[in-house]
């Protein structure tokens, strides 16, 4: 199934750290989102590539539903994924860092340890479910991805100090820059964060 956006699609408002829906738990989406998840979907990924970003979910758009859109773009191809209630029934022991960053987050990357090999089970927008085994940047970008349908942001992973630090300097940021719009554009920074900035993310 294909969701590429055109240039009509509404590009949304990214929801910027400390914003409670951030923090908070998502619901799952039942059959009676359908029509709702339909509309959301097409403009997710918009917002996804206006950034540029690899990852989008629900709650960074300010929707309290348990969706998460990612596209690694391999071999600058497109390759739209959306998964609807995501959920990770596996992962290795074996741990990878890589250096991470977010669209709620914007212009903040801490290097995140994370298992190195994960599968998630996930419904897709027909209800049909499937499964994916992942390692490298799609299994950290799905990692992240659901971290924010549970509340968690990639800072949450490290001490308290270097969270603190990078919260304190993003507010800082924010208000010697307050017109700055909240949307996907103001955090990535140009096409050379696709990977880097893990959308979901980040």
């Amino acid at each position: 199934m294909r969701f590429m956006a055109d240039a009509a699609t509404e590009i949304l408002p990214i929801v910027i750290a400390p914003a409670r829906i951030l923090k908070t738990k998502t619901r799952r989406v039942g059959p009676a989102d359908a029509a709702a998840v339909g509309a959301l979907l097409p403009r997710m990924f918009a917002t996804m590539y206006h950034a540029p970003g690899i990852g989008l979910a629900a709650p960074q758009v300010g929707v309290d539903l348990a969706v998460t859109v990612i596209d690694l773009m391999p071999d600058d191809k497109p390759n739209p994924i959306a998964l609807i209630n995501p959920e990770i029934v596996a992962a290795s022991a074996e741990l990878a860092a890589r250096e991470e960053g977010c669209l709620s987050l914007p212009g903040q990357y801490a290097e995140v340890t994370r298992p190195a090999r994960v599968k998630v089970r996930y419904e897709d927008p027909s209800g049909a479910r499937h499964e994916i085994e992942a390692e490298g940047l799609l299994a950290a970008c799905l990692q992240h991805e659901i971290d924010h349908l549970n509340g968690i942001l990639f800072v949450d992973h490290l001490s308290a100090l270097k969270r603190n630090i990078i919260l304190r300097r993003l507010a800082k940021e924010r208000r010697q820059n307050p017109a700055t719009p909240l949307s996907a554009g103001a955090s990535a920074g140009g096409a050379g964060t696709r990977e880097k900035a893990l959308t979901g993310r980040v």
